[in-house]
């Protein structure tokens, strides 16, 4: 794969401290090309949530290379990450972090302002639009039902115009029907937009909406779906 979005390379990642230390990612090695759907799957406790963070920055790995667009973001130091990953990465969580005493557009401009966007909230404002929540904008997260924090969530991360979105199990705190209706909109956003979608479920009929599925058991990748296919296409 000539030049992955993501490239991660003999990752092996620990937490924990003492006897509690826990060995979770194991010799890692795996490419996501540009424009990519992945879905990562795999049961309780498999390394796929970590194996997202380590992705995304937000967890460092005790060896081996992380590379985001073409950069080692595993070299980099805190402020140098949290720059890159406002710059190329948008982060969407099972629990919808937002910030209680901001609204809506408050919430979603945040990243722009930490960037010095000088037009932060009109850049929030069309894309809380975008997601259906342009009457909602001066709500507050307790004004609103999870759904909604959820597409607050989703414009947070997608307001900067990221190549990247992660998303790990996004719908987990919703009820079915309304994690679906955010589901549809991720997807579409995300075809809009041509960005790499890398995307944390335990759902397997999630998982194949994406055109790449990884799973995952006890901290190393089990089966690849895109090297099965390469595999069939030469006749192996």
């Amino acid at each position: 794969m000539s030049d992955p979005a993501i490239s991660l390379e003999n990752v092996n990642l620990t937490l924990g401290s003492g006897e509690a230390r826990a060995h979770i990612l194991k010799d890692i090695c795996l490419d996501v090309a540009k424009g990519e759907t992945l879905a990562l799957l795999g049961p309780s406790g498999s390394g796929k949530s970590t194996l997202l963070m380590a992705m995304a920055g937000l967890e460092a790995p005790d060896s081996g290379s992380v590379r985001v667009a073409g950069r080692r973001i595993d070299r980099m130091s805190e402020d140098e990450l949290a720059r890159f990953r406002g710059a190329h990465i948008g982060v969407v969580f099972q629990a919808f972090h937002l910030i209680q005493t901001l609204t809506a557009l408050e919430n979603v401009a945040i990243p722009l302002e930490l960037a010095g966007e000088a037009n932060a909230f009109d850049r929030a404002q069309k894309i809380l639009a975008q997601v259906g929540l342009g009457p909602r904008e001066k709500h507050y997260p307790a004004q609103m039902s999870g759904g909604e924090q959820q597409r607050v969530a989703l414009a947070r991360a997608l307001v900067a115009n990221p190549s990247i979105l992660v998303a790990d199990e996004p719908t987990g705190n919703l009820d079915q029907g309304v994690g679906a209706e955010i589901m549809e909109l991720i997807f579409a956003l995300n075809r809009a937009r041509g960005a790499t979608l890398v995307l944390v479920t335990h759902d397997e009929a999630l998982a194949r909406r994406c055109r790449r599925i990884v799973r995952l058991r006890s901290g190393r990748i089990e089966s690849d779906s895109a090297a099965i296919q390469d595999r069939e296409n030469v006749g192996v």
